[in-house]
This record gives structure tokens, sequence and C-alpha cells, in this order.
């Protein structure tokens, strides 16, 4: 089984009923009018409202309360803030290096903790080991070498803070230590513990980001001879009727469809779509999401934002034979490797009027321009990275992804790679 990569995505969601605000102090920011605010269902970003820009910069009126993570999205430089509520004001301030956002500053009670809390945290799992071998090669009497203790004895310490009045920040702190950076003096974390944590958890545990990141460790861990065995205790302990256990299914299946584990994916999803309760809309969405770009399915049009290469204002304009819609980015080595070879035939498929629509997954406008010039077929992008509407539209978890459209844009095939798409279209 492949090995996964863990990581932290941001994640919030609302609760009881409340208000508070979340402002940006950056009146001088060229970063455009638009900011989004966003929330987490499960792993996935959900749109919770959007601000325009005035002589101060941008606030948020949140209408319930909600103690999580939270994510400020500005289209233009494509910049992300992430953020933290415990239901109280939220206030921050930014500096920039051209678009890109440099420094923040954390204002508000809150996320000045939480800074401080993880710049330790980090440090200590990255710079304190560093610290303590360089240590060993200085004297005694060196002023470097004390420099060195104090900046270990900082490192060591923790950061005080009155965790009754800030629930969440020892929610999530406490828990990514005790399952995600365990040291040496940490008790071994079971199965059982992560079904038990995962189960008896409040809400903050899918407000904290830390769901899918425990999720791939509990997979990790599984006896490879067993995985779904191990799958399927989890699955009865949350209970899939639960609102739980419907995200905990959702993340599951979407984990399954990134690595490749497509046994597995085809597995829960059919218990998903079997289901007679009622569902959540995190589920809803993974199991709309996969029906969508079935083989057979008609695939969503799509219009376009500023198309290279055409006159058409959408996929179903296109009038082709066939379409190849290829997901790429001028960053992705992978993409770098196939694209020639569909450069080659691409004269060959102009003649049986077969098309290549690219939707670029880039985030860099200069990046991607200096590259889609040399290629000679539709051509789009929305330059927001992964944060691009088609990512989630098409399912898309990865760079190049391809399908493979007839002339009513129903889904033919959905080829791994370039020479699948050269195979299945029979070209010499």
């Amino acid at each position: 089984m492949k090995k996964f990569v863990i990581f932290i995505i941001v994640f919030c969601g609302s609760f009881l009923n409340a208000q508070f605000t979340v402002s940006i102090d950056s009146p001088d920011a060229k970063l455009g009018d638009e900011a989004y605010l966003y929330t987490l269902n499960g792993s996935k970003d959900v749109l919770s409202s959007k601000s325009i820009k005035d002589n101060k910069g941008w606030s948020f009126s949140v209408p319930n309360s909600y103690e999580g993570m939270m994510k400020i999205y500005l289209p233009k430089g494509n910049n992300a803030i992430n953020l933290i509520s415990e239901n109280k004001n939220v206030n921050i301030s930014f500096n920039l290096s051209g678009d890109k956002i440099s420094t923040i500053k954390y204002i508000d009670n809150s996320n000045r903790i939480m800074n401080e809390v993880q710049d330790i945290m980090q440090k200590k799992e990255i710079i304190l080991p560093a610290l303590y071998q360089m240590i060993s090669y200085y004297r005694v009497d060196s002023p470097f070498k004390s420099a060195l203790n104090q900046e270990i004895e900082r490192l060591s310490q923790n950061v005080v803070y009155d965790k009754s009045s800030h629930p969440f920040i020892a929610f999530y702190n406490d828990n990514y230590k005790k399952f995600l950076a365990p040291d040496a003096t940490s008790p071994i974390i079971s199965e059982q513990n992560i079904i038990d944590f995962i189960t008896n958890s409040n809400e903050m545990l899918e407000s904290s980001s830390l769901l899918k990141p425990i999720l791939l460790s509990y997979l990790n861990n599984a006896p490879k001879a067993s995985v779904t065995t191990s799958i399927d205790k989890l699955l009865k302990a949350v209970n899939v009727e639960s609102p739980r256990g419907q995200t905990v299914l959702s993340e599951l299946i979407e984990i399954f469809d990134t690595y490749e584990m497509e046994d597995l994916k085809k597995k829960y999803l059919a218990e998903a779509t079997s289901l007679k309760c009622t569902i959540n809309d995190r589920l809803a969405g993974t199991i709309a999401t996969n029906k969508n770009v079935e083989l057979g399915a008609t695939f969503q049009n799509y219009t376009f934002t500023n198309p290279k290469n055409t006159s058409a204002k959408s996929i179903y304009d296109v009038k082709a034979s066939k379409k190849i819609i290829m997901f790429w980015s001028s960053t992705c080595s992978h993409c770098e490797a196939e694209l020639p070879k569909l450069i080659e035939k691409y004269a060959t498929l102009k003649a049986q009027n077969i098309q290549i629509i690219g939707l670029s997954l880039d985030n860099d406008k200069e990046a991607y321009e200096n590259r889609v010039k040399d290629l000679p077929w539709i051509n789009d992008a929305e330059i927001r990275g992964w944060n691009s509407s088609y990512a989630e539209k098409y399912n898309v978890h990865a760079t190049p992804t391809y399908f493979i459209l007839d002339s009513n844009n129903k889904i033919i095939a959905k080829p791994d790679h370039v020479g699948d798409v050269i195979n299945f279209l029979k070209l010499k």
C-alpha cells in the first residue's frame, strides 16, 4: 500500500447563533478589490462570504458562532491567509512583496497566541534537533554557544496561555502533538486510540483541519493485509449514518481517489451511494462529483475565462469529433514530460477533427503566459491554482489529468498518461 503524505488542510464550520467580524487592515495593498472568506466541510473549501475592499481593507461579518480555522483568499496574486476563530472578532494586517503577502501581523489575541504556539511547535520539530547537534562543536566559553543555549532554552518552553479561555487553540495543539507530532516521551497511539478520538471528539474536530491527516496516519499504520478491516472497524464505530460518519467516509473516498487506490475508492463509494438515510452535504458532494466524471457521463460545461487559440466561449462551443480535456500546470514536471508528445501529435489530431482543451492549475500568471504561448491548442486559466473552480468541479487531484469526450461531450475515456491518450485514439 502506498504511504500517504500527511498534510494539514485549513478547515472551519459554524454551529451556534452568534456574530463576530473578520477584518483585514491593508488600505495600501494592491491586491484588487475582492476577498473571500472560506470555511471547510471536512477538507473542502466552502465559501462563507465575499468582501469588497474599502479605504481600510476588507471586513467580513460572520453571523454564526464558530470555533475553528478559517481561510481568506485574495484572487489577485493568489494569496491565502490562514486564521482561527474562537467566536471572537478577528483582526490582522499584512505587508506585501510585489503582489505576494510577505508578513502577517496577528492583532487579535486568539490569532496572536495561535501563531506563537505554532511558531514554537514548528521550531521544536525542525530547528531544535539541529541546535542540539550544533552546540557540541563549540567551546563552553564561546559566545555563540551561549546564544545557542539561550535559543534552545527558549524553544524548549511552551507558550503559556489559559486553555479554558482558548478552547480551540488547546484542542488543536494538544491533539496535533498527540496524533501527528508525538515526541520520544509520547505514548504509542493505537488504532483504537484514533477510533476513539474520531468517534468522541466534539465539533472542533471538523473545524480543526486535523481529521484528514489523522485519517492518513490511521491508514498508514493499518496492517497492509487487512486495510479494509481497519477501515470497516472505523466506519462502524463512527456510524456512517451519522453526520460525522458520513464526513469520515467522504474524506476516505477522496483520499483513495488522490492516491489512486481505485479498488478501495469503488468499494466505499458504492457503500456511500447505497445509504438509505439522509446524506449530509459533505458526502453528497463527493458522490455527485464522482458521478459527474464517470465513464459515459456528460462532461459538465465550463465557460472560459480568458481562452487562447479559440473564439469559443465554453467547452460546449468547441465543435469537434472528440475533445481531449487536459488539466495541467506550467510547474508540473510530469506535464512538461508529456506536453511535447501532444505537440508532436497535434497536427494529426487536428486533421481528424480532434481538439485539445487545456485548463491550467497555474497560480502565477507570468509563468502560465510564458508556457502557454508555445501550446497550439485551446488553453484557459483562472490563475487561481488549486482554488480554480474546475479543480473541484471535475474532481481533479493531480496534474496532468485527462478526459476524452465524444462529439456530444460524453466521457468516453479517462487516460492516466499521454501514452494512453495516443493509444486510445489510435494515433501512429
